[in-house]
This record gives structure tokens, C-alpha cells and sequence, in this order.
């Protein structure tokens, strides 16, 4: 499958702003199943700085200044990127979680080496009591790890109601966790949460999901959003994606973005401004299949 992605970013701003410095990771990653085929950015007003490097975690970011005064931004990124289904393994074929568990816990180099990275605190997730109690429920003795996770992933989904209106960004986890509402990013990031208490590693994966219109409605411009969900450790298998808000394994109609150990390390877009007065933030997101043979960007 290929899509065409187009991630439209606008900053309104009541007063002029005199300098703006901003951070972008909007690039669709390289990986096993996903190629991104073109990418392209646009920014206005034109930014007199523009670098671009590889974060931490092999996420591809570009950093831009903006100057002289202008009142608003817009950040038009766009991506062609092909996405192949990739066969997770079979859930009893994964080892026991608590085996997981052990294995990551050692000092010695392996292949959980880099996974160690995501079994501890992170600036978003910190270790709660709550957390362990709720996940305990899944990751009885024994239990494949695949198994446990579906079985979390399935009570999450069930358990939490999406509700846009119901958090923010600065929504803390135990907020959601008593609420149980919220929208995918408090839902990758409890999963994250309830994984990390059972020892297990896991990480938060930003991108883009195809989404289809309402029956009888046709797809409006802008109407997709950015999506999060959640890849977890599994030795043998490597890394392994799981969708609580939509209680699925993803297949070819997510495309990867970034990840990171919480939203925190993966944020489209983060800027810091020079001059006073408030802004409003639109996003518009598009995601659309392309024939196999369309060269180009949108």
C-alpha cells in the first residue's frame, strides 16, 4: 500500500512575533515494512536557519528559525510511503513474559540491549502502584507475552473511553487512569505504563493511521489526525506494535513517524517564540491511498 500524507500545521498569533525557533519531526521513518519513498517540507514565512539530524532514538528531525516579524506560521510537511503488512509471530510461539522480564533486567550485551532503554521511568510515565495492579491482571505466571499484551490491550479498549474532550497534553497519567477517558495518546502511554510495571520494555510510536470516512460520506480534506500507539520488546520477534485505542496489532495502514519513550521525545512540532500576546494551533491531516504507480508528492 502507498500513501500520500499531507501534515498541515498553523500557528495564529495575536502579536507580531520577531523570532521563532521550532523543531519538527514529521518524517516517516525507514524500517521493515514501511519506506518512505519522498518527503518534503515547506515552511512560511521562509526560515532563515534550517538543520536537520537524526535524534537519540534515529528520529529524523529538522530544526528552522524563523525572523522578522511575522503574525502567523504554517508547516506544510508531505510524504509518499509505501507500508507492507508484516506477520507478527504467533502468540503461544513468544516466550513467557516473566522470562522477558528477567532477561531484561541483566547487565550483559544482547539483542535487549537497546530495549533497556524503555523499561524505566520517562519524563510522562512514572511508576504508580495503580499501574502494576491493573496489569498484574493480564500477566498471570507463565502467561506467552504476546497473549498478556493482547489480553491488556483488550481490557484497555475496553475499560477507557475515547473522549477527545476529556484531556490535554498536560493530562496527567493518574488523571486518566481514574477518569477513564481520553484520547490514543493517554492510551499508548497507559499501556506503556502498565508494560513498564510488569518489566517489560516499551516505547511510544507517533504516526499517521488511514482512517475511512462515515458510511455514505466522503472523505473530508484535512479530517485525519496524528495517531500514537504502543511497540513493545519481544526477544526472537524484535518489536512488536499494539493499537490499545483501537485494540488491534497494526497492520499496512499505519505508518510510522517516530517513537521515543513517551509524547515528550516524539512531538510533531515544538517551538519557542519571541514576542507576546497568545496563538491558536491548527492541525489538518490528510492520509490518502495512492495508485501503485503515482510519482510525486500531493
Amino acid at each position: 500500500m502507498i500513501y500520500g500524507i499531507t501534515h498541515t500545521t498553523t500557528y495564529e498569533y495575536s502579536d507580531p512575533v520577531s523570532l521563532s525557533h521550532h523543531l519538527l519531526r514529521l518524517q516517516p521513518r525507514e524500517l521493515a515494512g514501511q519506506q518512505c519513498l519522498e518527503h518534503d517540507i515547506a515552511i512560511q514565512p521562509r526560515p532563515g536557519v534550517t538543520r536537520s539530524h537524526a535524534d537519540y532514538f534515529g528520529n529524523q528531525m529538522i530544526f528552522v528559525t524563523v525572523e522578522g516579524a511575522h503574525r502567523q506560521l504554517v508547516a506544510t510537511s508531505r510524504s509518499r510511503v509505501r507500508v507492507e503488512a508484516i506477520a507478527p509471530p504467533e502468540p503461544e510461539d513468544t516466550p513467557a513474559w516473566e522470562a522477558v522480564r528477567e532477561l531484561c533486567r541483566r547487565e550483559t550485551p544482547g539483542e535487549d540491549l537497546e530495549a533497556r532503554d524503555f523499561v524505566y521511568d520517562s519524563p510522562l510515565i512514572k511508576e504508580q502502584p495503580e499501574f502494576g495492579a491493573y496489569a498484574a491482571a493480564s500477566f498471570t505466571p507463565g502467561v506467552p507475552l504476546l497473549t498478556a499484551v493482547l489480553d491488556l490491550t483488550n481490557r484497555i479498549h475496553k475499560d477507557f473511553k475515547f473522549d477527545p474532550k476529556a484531556t490535554t497534553i498536560a493530562t496527567p497519567l493518574e488523571q486518566v487512569m481514574k477518569s477513564r477517558r481520553g484520547v490514543c495518546q493517554d492510551f499508548a502511554q497507559l499501556e506503556i505504563a502498565f508494560l513498564r510495571a510488569m518489566g517489560i520494555p516499551a516505547r511510544y510510536v507517533s504516526g499517521y493511521l488511514e482512517t475511512d470516512p462515515p458510511p455514505g460520506k466522503t472523505r473530508l480534506a484535512g479530517a485525519d489526525a496524528s495517531h500514537a500507539w504502543v511497540s513493545f520488546f519481544c526477544p526472537g520477534a524484535g518489536w512488536i506494535d499494539v493499537d490499545p485505542t483501537n485494540n488491534l496489532l497494526p497492520s499496512n495502514r499505519h505508518i510510522t513517524v517516530a517513537w521515543g519513550r513517551d509524547y515528550s521525545d516524539v512531538s510533531p512540532i515544538r517551538g519557542v517564540i519571541l514576542g507576546s500576546g497568545e496563538h491558536t494551533l491548527k492541525v489538518a491531516v490528510d492520509v490518502i491511498p495512492l495508485p501503485e504507480g503515482k510519482f510525486g508528492l500531493l
